[in-house]
Order: structure tokens, then sequence, then C-alpha cells
């Protein structure tokens, strides 16, 4: 048997069970306060990050999928430490993949691909706010990335080594000008992969040359599949020559703690040392989907990139750039901001839902969970645990629920008379309660395990007979490329009044 695919069955077989003590290092990821940071900086369903700079001001965004208001743009001035600011997307559109934000003059555009529908452009002349709505490119391909060429042309480069011309405006692409300019890298024919998938192209000049970064070896799969390859060339127009160093990044055992690491953009620090930003799936929790990840690359002599941190990627990195106010990305969770820590699942409508003084109104919407359009936020950890307060209308049923999809959630709920339990996307059991329309609610994860409460004041918890395992939960089983999401939901009719809500990493 080939030692490389020896190798991997052994990692599989220790991938089994994760560590306590890996779990726990992973809980404190991001800014550690003492001018090192330990990945991800942003923890849990963040995938296909696109990043750039404007100053000292830095800006990022991720695939959105089905969620809205989608493509939310987050601020930082140390590339740790990260806020949400506005949204660029609140139009359901389709499944939403790989974008790019940038600017050029005195706009910023995010370029962004719909699943089997095209790539669209939205744009603003703040990153604050408000976006423009998108503007259909009329060009398939996917994973867009713009780049400006040295005579001021307005490129749209995509997957699969093709590019378009855009016209002046950056909101439409000249007809006729698509073409394909570049091959890849060819990776090794024993290398375990899902297949070369070339994809989510960055493009960035850098001295006299245009570095040219893909993905290769498809998203998910196994843990060795996702890779970063670079390649250069003097002209935007070529010729594209592959780096003798290649791949920059990979995943090379299951035993690694970041499985299917690719999808990576260069950035620059003001020192003018260089970073990467790119996604990875944590091993054991594949369910918290792809996660962003940064670390630090350097320009070797020859005019190449390597990136030396390697396995050291899951240790403690000395910060890029130093600040003093380590940031927590859910400090602001029971302001309940839709679009920014909030989302919903396909349907946003902004009446649905009011919030003043810690109190969630939320309007009651078909007949299940999934059609209730359930809200959700990213927890960003492994293990886990949220209540809330529910006050609801004689005719609508609330509960918390942990959603992949509409078919694939699973969750607690009450009507006035029993408590529910949803799993696999359907209810599943009926327990009485007493009280009526008002009970609180607890749903808690560890090691991928997810068990109910319930109480009658929110002091004195009382555990279900039930919990369910959810690892499957992720796209090697389910498609769709989305992750679990903790979250709430109403259906039926009438209003439900979410109060009381708590959020404690375990």
């Amino acid at each position: 048997m080939n030692l490389f695919y020896k190798s991997i069955i052994a990692s599989f077989l220790v991938a089994g069970s994760l560590s306590a003590s890996a779990q726990t290092v992973s809980d404190r990821a991001g800014d550690l306060g003492n001018n090192t940071y330990l990945n991800p900086i942003l923890g849990g369903d963040y995938p296909d990050p696109s990043i750039m700079r404007d100053g000292k001001d830095y800006y990022m965004t991720h695939s959105a999928f089905d969620y809205l208001p989608g493509l939310t743009v987050w601020h930082s001035t140390d590339l740790v430490n990260w806020e949400p600011i506005s949204y660029g997307l609140k139009t359901y559109l389709g499944s939403i993949w790989a974008p790019d934000i940038c600017k050029h003059g005195n706009l910023y555009y995010i370029y962004f691909t719909v699943a089997r529908k095209g790539n669209y452009v939205v744009y603003a002349k703040d990153p604050h706010g408000p976006w423009s709505e998108p503007v259909d490119l009329k060009v398939g391909g996917i994973d867009p990335c713009h780049i400006v060429d040295e005579t001021g042309q307005r490129w749209l480069f995509l997957s699969g080594g093709e590019r378009a011309k855009l016209s002046a405006d950056g909101l439409s692409v000249v007809p006729g000008t698509l073409q394909k300019v570049y091959n890849g890298w060819d990776f090794p024919d024993d290398w375990v992969t899902e297949g070369k998938a070339m994809e989510g192209p960055k493009l960035k000049k850098v001295g006299q040359y245009y570095y040219w970064l893909s993905a290769e070896g498809g998203t998910a799969g196994p843990p060795t599949s996702h890779m970063e390859v670079v390649a250069r060339s003097k002209s935007i127009n070529g010729p594209w020559e592959n780096a003798p160093n290649n791949p920059l990044i990979h995943t090379y055992s299951g035993a690694e703690k970041w499985w299917s690491k690719g999808h990576a953009s260069l950035i620059d620090a003001p020192d003018g040392k260089w970073w990467i930003v790119y996604h990875s799936y944590q091993n054991g929790f594949l369910n918290l989907g792809r996660q962003t990840l940064l670390e630090p690359v350097q320009f070797t002599a020859d005019g190449w990139i390597k990136a030396p941190t390697g396995r050291g990627v899951e240790k403690p990195i000395v910060k890029p750039i130093k600040s003093t106010k380590p940031i927590d990305r859910l400090a602001h969770l029971d302001e309940y901001r839709i679009g920014l820590e909030w989302k919903y699942y396909e349907k946003y409508d902004p009446a649905r839902a009011s919030a003043k003084n810690g109190v969630l109104t939320l309007k009651a919407q078909g007949t299940t969970p999934q059609e209730s359009a359930p809200l959700l936020f990213v927890a960003g950890t492994p293990n886990y645990e949220f209540s809330f307060k529910m006050e609801k209308d004689a005719d609508a049923v609330a509960g918390l629920v942990m959603f992949y999809n509409a078919d694939f959630y699973v969750g607690t709920g009450f009507d006035s008379k029993s408590r529910m339990r949803w799993r696999k996307g359907a209810a599943k059991g009926r327990y009485e309660h007493t009280g009526n329309n008002l009970l609180w609610m607890k749903l808690r994860i560890v090691d991928n395990i997810v068990t109910g409460y319930y109480s009658y004041d929110g002091k004195d918890w009382k555990k279900e007979q039930w919990s369910m395992e959810v690892s499957g939960y992720n796209h090697n089983t389910l498609y769709d490329f989305e992750s679990i999401l903790p979250g709430i939901f109403a259906y039926g009719k009438g209003e439900v009044k979410f109060s009381d809500l708590k959020f404690t990493r375990l």
C-alpha cells in the first residue's frame, strides 16, 4: 500500500476523538491578550474569506450561502479582531458563494457568485453601507476576483483559470472576452483529494509580478483535499509560471487540527510584511463549517512566496499589528442586530422583528421551524449552550434550533400544552408542560451531542430525556456547504417575545 495512503488511514484513526485539551484551546481562539492570537480569527462558519486593505482599515467578507441578510462586511485594524459593520445583500437570489471585496476609485465593490445562476456585484460609497441592489454581470463561472492591470483595464478572474474584461464602471462584463488563460498546478497523482477543482482565484500585484493564488483539491472531502497554489507573471496576460514550492499551504495528514486548508488571499501589514487569510475545517468539528485562519507568509529572494509557519498555525502566533483591546464578536448578541450577528434562513422580512431593551419580538410565520425562516447566529466554538425566555401568543409555537438546512436540523420548542423535539428536520415526540404560553428553554452542545432543557423560572432547569448526535451535519454528508447554526424560531399565528438571552462557551 502507498505510504501516503497508510498515513491517511492512520490519521483517520487518530482523528476519531479530539482530546479535551485540544477543544479547550479551540474555545479560547482569537486575540489572547498578550500580543499573540490563536487561530481561527473568526471561529465557525466563515468560509471563502476575501480581504482588502484601505489605509489602516481592513475589510473582509465571506460566502453567505442561504442566509439573509448576507455578505456581512467585517472591519479590523489589526487583522485579528473583527467587528461586523454592514451587509451587502438583503434579496434572496440563491446560495451565495465566494465573494471578492475590493475598492476601485471612490467605490467599494463585492463581486460574488449565485450558485447555478452566474455572477453579480453590489457597490457602495462606504463599506459601512448602504450597498446597492445586486447587479447581474451576465457571465457564468464561479468565484470572481477583481483586479486592474497596468493599463487601467478592469478584469474579472474566475475559477478554472478563466478571465473576462470588465466595463469601466465594473458593473458588466465586456461580451466575447471570456477566455481560459491558466491551467493550474498538477499535484502528485497519489495525493488524496476530491479532484483538481481549481477555484477561488485571488490575484494581487506585488513588485514586478502579478501573483495568482488558487485553491485546488476540492473544498471538503478528505482532510488532505484542499490546498493553495501560486503562479506568477510579469503581465496580466501571462504566461503564468507555477511556483516551484507549491502548494503554499496544505493539510498533509488527518492528524492535524486544521483540515482542507485553502481559498487564500494575500494581505499586507503596515510594516511591509505579508499574511494570508484562508478557510479550514476543524478536526472533529466539521459541522462548524469552514473557519477563517490567518498566518504569515514571506517573499523569497527569488520572488516566490512561502508559508514558514506550517503546523505552527495550530499554536499562538504573534499578531501582525499591536492592539490593546480584544473584541468579543458576540458582545452585541442580545441587541439582535439582524444582518450583523443574526441572519434568517432564506426569507428576509425586516418587518417581522423588532428589538427593544433586550427583548426581541418576532412575528410567527409558516407551519414548521424551517418555514418560519429561523433567526440564526454563528456560535464559533464547538461546545456551548444558549437559552431564552419565550413568551408567546396562544396560537404560536416557539423554540430553539441547531439548524443546518430545511431538511436537517434539531431543536426544542413548545405550544400551549406540549414541549416538542425536532430531529432530522421532523417533529419527534411531545411532552406535557404547565407553563401555558411562557417557558425558558436551553440547548447545550458538547462534543457534537445536543441536549435540551426547560424551566418555568429560568433558574431551576429540567433536563430533557433526549440527546442527539450531530457530527454528520456537515457538507461531506449533506452537501450545501453549510454548518450547524444555533437560533430561534416562531411559527403559527401571532408573535413571540424572546428575552433573557444567555450564551455560554463551555
